[in-house]
């Protein structure tokens, strides 16, 4: 079906889709290796993308002829370099909720990772702090300690969390499945939360309350697990109970949830 016509071009229904898919796909490439060294990598590769299409269309023959010598090894320069962003894009696809619902798979997420590493340091009497963003920007909290650009795994998060690294005071930030932060500063709440919690759970209420952040604390005396979400200190028993618990947090958008609906 025609939309308009340009002098002899016709613009159909067709053509806006396969803009819209090609914006569409560069966009999320874009997104997942922004922040990284590969950005200005994949800049200059979308530039030799945009010099083959308007050599192609401007009938550029010797420019058209270059192109296309270096398309084999354009491609594969493109996935040699780009091989954990497009590691991360497949991980992406493949935890999509239709998708695992569709062939009825069941994949480890960060929350089972995340719920691993508690329950380790837990196991260990180590005290951990395991802020994970949602939706408010929490952009000085992150700034306020050491960037880490990191895939999330519990041995890795025990380890920032053991006394002898110098990363242990603080907080773990982790957004977008990724560690980003650590050794991170966290307002502490002005407010009475009890007398058995201590500075790390008063810093993870703290946060709780000017953000929309859900942070994982960890008592190193006690070795007690608690999520700090909303003002609340939310207690879990076990790995299970508190992947279960993330998860519903998370999908949490549109009502206020109250303990008693998570617990």
């Amino acid at each position: 079906m025609e939309l308009f016509q340009i002098g002899f071009l016709s613009f159909t229904i067709s053509d806006l889709a396969d803009i819209i898919l090609f914006t569409f796909i560069f966009y999320k490439l874009y997104n997942v290796v922004k922040d990284s060294r590969a950005t200005t990598m994949f800049l200059g590769l979308l530039l030799v993308v945009l010099v083959g299409i308007m050599s192609d269309f401007l009938n550029l023959s010797i420019m058209s002829w270059l192109v296309n010598s270096i398309k084999t090894i354009f491609w594969l320069a493109f996935f040699i370099l780009f091989q954990p962003e497009i590691r991360r894009i497949l991980t992406h696809i493949g935890q999509n909720r239709l998708i695992r619902k569709f062939l009825q798979i069941k994949n480890q997420t960060i929350f089972d990772e995340i719920a691993k590493a508690a329950f380790m340091l837990s196991d260990k009497r180590l005290g951990g702090l395991i802020v994970l963003q949602k939706n408010v920007g929490i952009k000085t909290v992150i700034e306020s300690g050491i960037p880490i650009k990191s895939e999330v795994t519990p041995e890795l998060i025990v380890t920032i969390f053991n006394p002898t690294s110098p990363l242990h005071d603080g907080a773990v930030v982790i957004s977008n499945d990724q560690i980003v932060a650590a050794k991170c500063i966290l307002p502490s709440t002005a407010r009475e939360i009890g007398s058995q919690f201590g500075t790390r759970h008063r810093a993870a209420v703290g946060l709780s309350e000017e953000s929309d952040a859900i942070i994982v604390v960890v008592s190193e005396e006690t070795g007690e697990v608690r999520i700090a979400y909303d003002g609340d200190l939310l207690k879990t028993n076990k790995d299970e109970d508190l992947n279960l618990k993330l998860e519903k947090l998370f999908k949490y958008e549109q009502r206020k949830e109250t303990s008693e609906d998570i617990s």
